[in-house]
């Protein structure tokens, strides 16, 4: 096993060094380092190029239809002055001083029904917008809101690793989630509020490719049509999800978030075109160019998904298990600790999570501890110190359009608070209810 960690370690550095001292594309980087750390796990050819195809394939397959319609509805928002009457509308209620909390509060809401991805391209131009008009960091008011995106998807089903936690343990979903959400507002509050004021002086523009710096085209929106266009998604999926549990055809695929993103899409278009006074010429050529600058992020998640896949072949994230299995460490303290090593070399929460989950299975079921707080637990770690082997990275990088030391600086910062802050809530509300047993 020391040669498994030497082999990732060695992979981890070789990537820094590609990208940041020799500016290798970040595609290419992830492949030569995937095929480095596939050689040095002793891999056959053969197992290497099966992983780099379904590596490839499963990352940038599993985003490609929500980031490219994402990306295409937030390009119908900023063109037709949705995203800044929004903003504005935020903006007014709570007040400029108060912008931060409105977006934090704004993660939370929209990142309990949404997937991570499908949120952040939602909710990701409204903080860019914001900063054009405060004149304000962007990642300064994007933290708050992100560190609320960050805590539903690691902490709260349904999302897919908490979910799949929960199902693993036999835990209450009902109980995991009141859990979930007290231990979620301070994790917020240190980790997005507190900590992202420390970075009021990352004054970097955002990436002009995810907000439109022109004047609005067309007539524009009312603001009942924009909130419209941007809750759809939201409630489109939240009432498939409700339909799942209840059982009613046809509604449940809206949980798709595909399906969701699709029709919202449509709904988009024909406002647009009916209501914003927007020709169908004129909408294809803005989808054209929406795909068009999101095409290069495609390759990068590509790329990280070939090198998390060479890890998982090479046996990485099982040998970790196996070997902190043996430790006699407190049990949340071990498998958040699991999750959190997989996540650092795997990058995916997902794979931290679930694999974590897997072999901290048997402890759980053995009694002497509450299994809606491991799934926490793991669900914390699962979000530590994400980094350039994961595909949130990049996407943070690209849209507030940060050099990779401001990257680490914010957004690696920022998971690394969620991560230890959850541990911590976990191990106060363990204590609080061994006090009232």
């Amino acid at each position: 096993m020391p040669m498994l960690f030497l082999v990732c370690i060695a992979a981890i550095l070789l990537l820094v060094l590609l990208m940041v001292r020799w500016q290798i594309p970040a595609f290419l980087a992830f492949i030569l380092v995937a095929v480095f750390a596939g050689l040095g796990f002793g891999l056959s050819p053969k197992v290497m190029s099966k992983a780099l195809q379904e590596g490839m394939a499963g990352t940038s397959g599993a985003v490609v239809g929500i980031l490219a319609l994402g990306s295409i509805l937030g390009r119908y928002l900023g063109i037709s002055g949705a995203a800044a009457r929004i903003t504005q509308f935020l903006l007014d209620t709570w007040g400029h001083s108060r912008a931060r909390l409105a977006l934090m509060v704004a993660g939370f809401l929209v990142g309990l029904p949404l997937f991570y991805s499908v949120a952040f391209i939602l909710l990701a131009p409204l903080a860019l917008q914001a900063s054009k008009r405060l004149n304000a960091s962007a990642t300064y008011l994007g933290i708050p809101m992100l560190a609320s995106l960050t805590v539903t998807q690691g902490y709260l089903p349904p999302h897919p690793a908490p979910l799949a936690i929960l199902q693993e343990f036999g835990a209450d979903m009902g109980l995991t989630l009141l859990y979930g959400i007290a231990i979620a507002i301070p994790a917020i509050l240190i980790s997005g509020y507190w900590y992202g004021s420390t970075c009021k002086n990352l004054l970097t523009p955002p990436n002009p490719a995810f907000m439109d710096s022109e004047q609005p085209q067309g007539k524009g929106l009312s603001l009942s049509w924009s909130m419209a266009l941007l809750l759809f998604p939201i409630l489109a999926m939240a009432i498939g999800l409700l339909a799942e549990g209840m059982a009613w055809p046809l509604l449940d695929r809206l949980a798709n978030p595909n399906i969701a993103l699709m029709l919202a899409l449509l709904l988009a278009h024909l406002v647009l075109r009916y209501q914003g006074g927007f020709t169908s010429q004129e909408l294809q050529g803005e989808a054209l160019h929406a795909i068009k600058e999101i095409a290069p992020i495609f390759f990068i998640f590509a790329g990280a998904g070939a090198f998390k896949e060479m890890l998982v072949q090479g046996g990485l994230s099982s040998a970790i298990a196996a070997w902190m299995m043996q430790s006699q460490a407190n049990p949340y303290v071990l498998g958040w600790g699991m999750a959190a090593i997989i996540r650092v070399c795997v990058g995916s929460s997902t794979v931290a999570g679930i694999t974590a989950a897997g072999f901290m299975k048997t402890l759980v079921w053995q009694g002497g501890m509450d299994p809606n707080l491991m799934v926490l637990a793991l669900g914390a770690g699962s979000m530590m110190f994400s980094h350039v082997n994961d595909t949130g990275f990049w996407l943070f990088r690209s849209y507030f359009n940060l050099n990779m030391r401001d990257t680490l600086r914010s957004w690696t910062a920022m998971d690394t608070l969620v991560s230890i802050t959850g541990l911590l809530g976990v191990l106060v509300l363990d204590w609080f209810l061994g006090l009232s047993a």
